[in-house]
Order: structure tokens, then C-alpha cells, then sequence
């Protein structure tokens, strides 16, 4: 019913995925596959609510509609069978603002904050920024899947104030079964370990996998935990700040909301509100058929691999459209793979070091995209002097 196929020209746009790419790769005509947004069309019935707004000519200040939680709140019954109630939604312009302000609601200086690299880099900058004291719980790479090491996470829970999870995870492609929460979970329980999670390709599983929202497993697990949703990533409307923070236990919404109170960043805009609203009351099938898609550009880039460029290999795709590729057997270093993918390849792709601890020797590409987008960069692959 939706074509993803269909190429869209986001040059002059002030695109950071397309008008940066001189910045960031020293070559402007490199094929940008790094930055985490889609390059498929956002869809229609959330544009034309956006334009049908935009036709009242003021755009003042406003709140939030009992539609705009109503349709929250049923798209996460719906899909992920959690029931949440109004009250526990709190504002905030995106993901990486809440994780930081949780980390200053919650901990103080010197305290232990928990991360699992490779991982999404703005919760190191959470970490040193605020100065707290990082905790590495680095995953296990193991038959081109990651698992938590939770032998280690255990001891490190005796230090921490709070852990910050990446679920689905970014970027290894990790769709987190409910053993491996639950058990998460229980080591956060025993050592009062509050648990931020950073959920925000939720809705974005693969075929065959099912997301599960940590703070709905149980009532223990859910007056402990902060999650952090948006439809950005979903319905490909990053560019208009809005995330939903789901915190039940009272205390803790408290605290989070007087960190965001303190810098004034307790409103959204009319169009952020207008476009969630639609994305989550009709958006069903446009996501399961994108994700049946960006399912397609997985397979390809596998049987690619292991027909024509055998020495690279996909950590197996669960969730997101993030594929995690392993150079390693290329023998080089981090610094020559990245220069080869730029100046051989013109490929644009995210360095796997970025990602902390455990990324040497990766690349992160973005496969949310046309498949001849995908076809394209694999053909760049093939043409390096490997």
C-alpha cells in the first residue's frame, strides 16, 4: 500500500544526513547512511494533519489535547500491551534531554551511573558532563549476537545509582527477550538501581520479534523505571522534538519534571503535537509494512555479504534499521576502514568507536532507506581495494 521505494531529494534541506556530509566526511558527495533517520517519505496522513494546522493562521501557545495522551496511551496498549495511565506522561523535546535530565534528577556527583557499550554515545556525555562516575557493563559478542554480561552487571550494580538501557539497542540491533529484562531487572530491584530506558525504537522490531517495555513486566519493575518513547524514529519526524517520558512512581516524576521546570522545557509545538497525534491514532499498517521493508534491506545486505564480501558480516538484525557491520577481518585499523568507506567508497557510515567500548572494528549503516539506495552502497563496497 506505501512505496518505500521511492526516492526523496533532501539536499538543501539543512538535512544533517545530506548538507553536513563535507563537515563530517571532509567529502560532500559521499552517500550518507550514518545519521539515525529514515530517508523514506514521512507519512501522509501525518503531513497532511501537520499542513491541515498550519492553514489556522496563529500558531500561539498551546497544550496537550486529552487526544494527544489518548492516542498515546492506545497505540502502547496496542502494540505492546502496556497499559499506562495519563498521568504518568511527562514532555520532553527528545530522548537524549530526558536521559540527561534523569541523570540530574536522580544521581548526584561522583555517583555511579551504568552503560552497556557499544551503545548510543550521548549517555557517555550524560555521564562526564554532569560528572558522575561511568560504569561499564560492556555486551558479549557471541555467534554475531549480544548478550548482557550479567555476572558482571551484578557487581556493578553495588556502585550505581541508576543504569541507562538501550531497548531496542542501538546500534547492535538487539531486541531484548523478557528473561533477559526480567532477570536485568531483579539486579536493579536488589541493589535499588534506577533504571532509565531509552526505548525509543520501540516500534521499529523486525518480523518474528516482539518488543517488551521493562516497566510492564511488573509492578516492582515499573515504580523503578523511566522510559523514554517518541514517534520520531517511527514515523520519521525526528526534526520535530517531541518524546513522551512514562514514569508511574510519583517521587520520581516529581523530581524528573522539576529538572525540566528548571530549564523551561515544558512545552512542545503545535506541530510536534499535531503530528504525534496522527502518527500513533493511524499509523499501524504504514509501520508493519516498513518494517517488512527495512526487513528486505537486512536479507539483502546478508546474502551480499556472504556471496560477494565474505570477510564482512551483520550482527543479526532484531530491531531498528541500524545494521551493525563487523570489519574486523579486514585486518585494518579503525582509521584506515573509515578513510577506504570515504575516499574509495564515498560511503558515509558511523564509526563503530563512537559507540564506546567494544564498537573497534565496526560500522554502523543506516538501512532506512530505498532498496536501491541499499543496492547502491553495497555495489560502493564492492569497488574498495579490500
Amino acid at each position: 500500500m506505501f512505496d518505500f521505494d521511492k526516492i526523496i531529494d533532501r539536499e538543501g534541506t539543512d538535512s544533517v544526513k545530506w548538507d553536513l556530509r563535507k563537515n563530517v566526511f571532509g567529502n560532500a558527495n559521499v552517500l550518507p547512511m550514518w545519521v539515525a533517520d529514515m530517508d523514506f517519505e514521512t507519512p501522509e496522513f501525518v503531513t497532511k494533519a501537520v499542513i491541515e494546522r498550519a492553514k489556522h493562521a496563529v500558531y500561539g501557545y498551546s497544550f496537550f489535547s486529552d487526544r494527544y495522551f489518548e492516542t498515546l496511551i492506545a497505540w502502547l496498549k496496542r502494540r505492546h500491551n502496556w497499559e499506562v495511565e495519563k498521568d504518568w506522561i511527562v514532555f520532553s523535546p527528545g530522548i537524549v534531554t530526558a536521559v540527561k535530565a534523569a541523570v540530574l534528577a536522580y544521581s548526584a556527583e561522583g555517583d555511579g551511573v551504568i552503560v552497556q557499550p557499544p551503545v548510543y554515545f550521548p549517555f557517555f556525555d550524560a555521564i562526564k558532563i554532569n560528572k558522575r562516575k561511568q560504569l561499564t557493563n560492556q555486551l558479549l559478542y557471541l555467534d554475531q549476537t549480544y548478550k548482557i554480561d550479567f555476572e558482571d552487571l551484578a557487581k556493578k550494580a553495588k556502585q550505581a545509582k541508576m543504569i541507562l538501557i538501550s531497548s531496542p539497542h542501538n546500534p547492535v540491533s538487539r531486541c531484548w527477550t523478557k528473561e533477559e529484562l526480567l532477570l536485568l531487572g531483579e539486579i536493579c530491584i536488589k541493589n535499588e538501581v534506577i533504571i532509565i530506558s531509552d526505548e525509543i525504537h520501540a516500534d521499529l522490531i523486525l518480523p518474528g520479534y516482539k518488543h517488551i517495555p521493562i516497566a510492564s513486566l511488573s509492578d516492582e519493575l515499573a515504580e523503578i523505571t523511566v522510559t523514554c518513547m517518541a514517534p520520531s524514529k517511527t514515523f520519521n519526524v525526528a526534526g520535530l522534538f517531541n518524546s513522551s517520558i512514562i514514569i508511574k512512581n510519583s517521587k520520581l516524576r516529581e523530581r524528573f519534571v522539576n529538572v525540566l521546570k528548571s530549564l523551561h522545557l515544558v512545552h512542545s509545538n503545535i506541530f510536534a503535537m499535531t503530528a504525534s497525534e496522527a502518527a500513533y491514532a493511524e499509523g499501524d499498517q504504514w509501520v508493519d509494512e516498513m518494517m517488512t521493508y527495512v526487513k528486505g534491506n537486512f536479507d539483502l545486505l546478508e546474502r551480499y555479504f556472504k556471496t560477494e564480501l565474505p570477510f564482512l558480516s551483520l550482527a543479526k538484525p532484531e530491531a531498528t534499521y541500524l545494521a551493525w557491520i563487523d570489519f574486523s577481518k579486514t585486518g585494518l585499523s579503525n582509521k584506515k576502514i573509515r578513510k577506504m568507506l570515504v575516499d574509495e567508497a564515498g560511503l558515509g557510515l558511523s564509526p563503530g568507536t563512537v559507540f564506546g567500548e567494544g564498537g573497534s572494528g565496526f560500522m554502523r549503516m543506516n538501512v532506512g532507506c530505498p532498496r536501491s539506495v541499499v543496492k547502491e552502497a553495497l555495489e560502493k563496497l564492492s569497488s574498495v581495494s579490500w
